[in-house]
């Protein structure tokens, strides 16, 4: 067994349930004795250690979970965190939430706090650089703990990890682009080199290799300010579409081209990532591969929930499917 074993491995290990296990953990008097020694042998052999002082630090805070994102700026991760937070609320959790601010330091010291403060859980939106110093906090508590939207340590058998589909997003958004006529079709934002940025990246690539053509890439920070200063080199490329790392570029290319008395969906054609609200509301409206937040949020808390209440493990690696929404920054037609 390459996971620490749980409570409701010694119960199948026993031939038991698992409230079965926990009165035997109690020392309760309502456990025959014949099954009491099966439960112990069963222990004993697939090396399950009860922490004691541990469950009583999680009785007492039973329910508190802790929430850190690296970046709450964000709208995309601001929404996933008031869904989770909610989801949590409606199942008797209350939620600590932190913002790392893409600071892996300040992360491991955010952690190191709500262990402390007795978290039954955590959720995890990672900070770029090295997060093993949390993640090693986490194991040595022996607490639950869910990598999500960014995978930064590797131990997913201890920390699993749930995300999106990215490769398959920029896959479809590159070819929604080639099929509106975009000849000459960009990468744009994200920081080279990071793993986040290579995936989402990955299905642009793709595509273009199996259409034959050059691709063209222009990486750097995700935010609107990118965004507007990436729109005269561009141009000045002769790119005639982008694929944005996320939509807080796109939405920055969608000014810049403004200001550059460009059209979008005819002159340039553009698609983001993410399909946050802004989206939608901005003229002409933004084009985006959606993740469904809200739906991804919730499932996380489900997900969690079972693995603090009964002991189901989330699988290692988990992918939710995203689509896409054309609008007028692609397509050129006004709703």
């Amino acid at each position: 067994m390459t996971r620490r074993p749980t409570i409701l491995d010694v119960a199948a290990k026993a031939g038991v349930s698992k409230s079965t296990v926990s009165l035997v953990l109690q020392n309760s008097k309502q456990v025959k004795a014949e099954t009491r020694q099966a439960v112990r042998a069963a222990m004993a052999d697939i090396g399950y250690v009860y922490n004691r002082a541990a469950a009583q630090m999680r009785s007492q805070s039973a329910g508190l979970v802790g929430l850190v994102i690296n970046d709450l700026r964000n709208p995309f991760f601001t929404e996933f965190a008031t869904v989770l937070q909610m989801t949590l609320a409606a199942k008797g959790y209350a939620t600590v939430i932190a913002n790392s601010d893409e600071d892996a330091d300040l992360q491991a010291k955010l952690v190191g706090s709500m262990i402390e403060h007795g978290v039954s859980a955590l959720v995890v939106s990672p900070a770029y650089g090295d997060g093993g110093a949390a993640f090693d906090q986490i194991e040595r508590a022996g607490l639950p703990a869910i990598q999500v939207l960014r995978k930064t340590d590797p131990r997913t058998g201890l920390f699993p990890f749930a995300s999106f589909d990215y490769a398959a997003g920029s896959a479809r958004a590159t070819r929604h682009l080639m099929n509106q006529g975009a000849q000459n079709i960009a990468f744009v934002g994200g920081v080279e080199g990071r793993e986040i940025t290579e995936e989402r990246k990955s299905g642009y690539l793709a595509e273009m290799k199996r259409a034959a053509a050059e691709p063209l890439t222009f990486h750097g920070r995700s935010t609107r300010a990118f965004g507007v200063e990436a729109a005269q080199p561009l141009i000045d490329a002769g790119a005639d579409a982008a694929v944005c790392f996320n939509d807080l570029v796109a939405l920055g290319l969608h000014a810049g081209f403004a200001k550059a008395g460009k059209t979008l969906g005819t002159d340039f054609r553009i698609v983001g990532f993410d399909d946050i609200e802004d989206c939608a509301l901005v003229w002409p409206q933004l084009s985006s591969v959606a993740c469904d937040i809200d739906g991804f949020a919730r499932a996380t808390a489900d997900r969690l929930l079972a693995w603090m209440q009964d002991g189901e493990t989330p699988p290692p690696d988990h992918r939710a499917p995203v689509d896409l929404v054309a609008r007028t920054s692609s397509t050129g037609r006004f709703p």
